[in-house]
């Protein structure tokens, strides 16, 4: 990683530094002028050198193992920083080897005022070399080792100041790393569960249509086959039970026509469960023709009255107002014993409506027939499938004064000629 990179690349820097500095502190002291005329300063010097090499190698072997500022840290910049001052005062070139302590102090002196009293240590060599060297005479050598002593702690306290906060800031975005990682393995985490959810849902989903789509087939084929095969038994029945011929032929012709439209219906429910009827008429004509074959069959008055301008409907709309009408239709001739039922088709804009009467017996809503309440397909399965295509089926009926049903559908179509 870069971090990682940089890391190496100052772990260098501190290793080798002083090395580097002391050598071009000897070499300019070389090639200069000759600032140590006396023997004694040359020995002095040479020794100082010797000492400074000598500290530094040690540190290598035993200093360098200690991490963190710490005590044998310390005393190793302490004597580094003697060394300098005595080869400076000797000769300035050697100020290059002082600052070292510019490049190391945080990383050998432990705490910030600490640090700071290291790095003005070193610049007062410094400053006496950029002075001009020792001794000092007079108010204008004085009055320039203090400037220059005032502006390297400035430009040392800027420089500080600014690696402090670069170190901040990295320590900032190190920390935001950290963050982000930790958010995109929550992040991750959370998709990981998501997946599963929605694998669980999906799977959930599939049961219920599953279980809906049985449901369907039942109120399909309680709605079509068993409904024609009742009024075949009751056309049947009838046949029997009569003396007149041609009232028996009629009620057996009523049968078998009952029995080619059952069958019909099953064939039609194996390929898309669609009525037969709306097959080859539009869903007004099927309803007519459902309600005057009910009437036919029922021996009751029945009328079909269509109102508003129709509307193409799509989905499954068409044949869930079929099987209501018909599954009403039904519940009249088999449990009211109404003499007369009107079916209503209305047209409007947003809507379509399907109303239902007849002058039946009547029963108390709060207490259905018997067949719904143990489990039939009449009320309950007519509300199941208006609430199925986003609709409402509401029920009015009185012990003695009839059934009202009334069904709500909302309209997603468009009328004959429009595009």
């Amino acid at each position: 990683m870069a971090v990682s990179k940089i890391d190496r690349h100052w772990d260098t820097v501190l290793r080798w530094h002083p090395y580097c500095l002391l050598a071009i502190s000897v070499l300019l002291a070389v090639a200069g002028p000759a600032l140590t005329p006396g023997t004694g300063e040359r020995f002095v010097v040479a020794t100082a050198i010797v000492a400074a090499l000598g500290l530094q190698l040690w540190w290598e072997r035993v200093g360098r193992a200690h991490r963190g500022p710490d005590t044998v840290s310390a005393t190793y910049f302490t004597l580094r920083w003697v060394i300098s001052v005595v080869l400076t005062w000797i000769n300035p070139f050697f100020a290059f080897y002082a600052a070292t302590g510019y490049i190391d102090n945080t990383v050998l002196v432990r705490g910030r005022r600490w640090q700071v009293l290291a790095a003005f240590a070193h610049s007062l060599p410094l400053a006496v070399a950029q002075a001009g060297g020792v001794p000092l005479r007079g108010f204008r050598d004085w009055t320039m080792f203090l400037g220059l002593l005032l502006a390297n702690n400035a430009l040392v306290t800027l420089i500080s100041n600014l690696v402090l906060f670069e170190e901040e800031r990295s320590r900032d975005r190190a920390a935001t790393i950290a963050e982000l990682e930790r958010t995109n393995t929550a992040l991750q985490q959370a998709i990981d569960e998501n997946v599963s959810l929605q694998a669980q849902l999906l799977l959930q989903a599939r049961e219920a249509g599953v279980v809906e789509e049985r449901r369907r087939l039942a109120a399909e084929i309680h709605d079509t086959i068993a409904q024609d095969l009742t009024g075949i038994v009751t056309q049947l029945q009838a046949a029997v039970t009569t003396a007149d011929q041609p009232a028996a032929r009629r009620h057996i012709d009523l049968a078998a026509e009952l029995a080619r439209h059952s069958l019909g219906e099953a064939r039609r429910s194996v390929q898309n469960l669609a009525p037969l009827s709306l097959a080859n008429a539009e869903l007004p004509q099927a309803l007519r023709t459902t309600v005057l074959q009910w009437a036919e069959r029922s021996g009751a008055r029945a009328e079909f009255t269509l109102t508003g301008t129709i509307v193409d409907l799509h989905g499954e709309l068409p044949a869930t107002i079929l099987r209501i009408t018909q599954e009403a239709l039904t519940n009249a001739a088999k449990h009211s014993g109404a003499t007369r039922v009107g079916v209503t088709l209305s047209y409007m804009a947003s809507e379509v409506t399907l109303d239902i009467r007849d002058d039946g017996r009547g029963f108390d809503p709060r207490r259905p027939p018997r067949r719904d309440r143990t489990g039939g397909f009449g009320l309950e399965g007519m509300r199941n499938r208006a609430e199925r295509v986003g609709g409402t089926l509401t029920v009015e009926s009185e012990p003695g004064y009839g059934t009202a049903i009334s069904t709500r559908l909302p309209v997603t179509g468009t009328r004959p000629g429009e595009e």
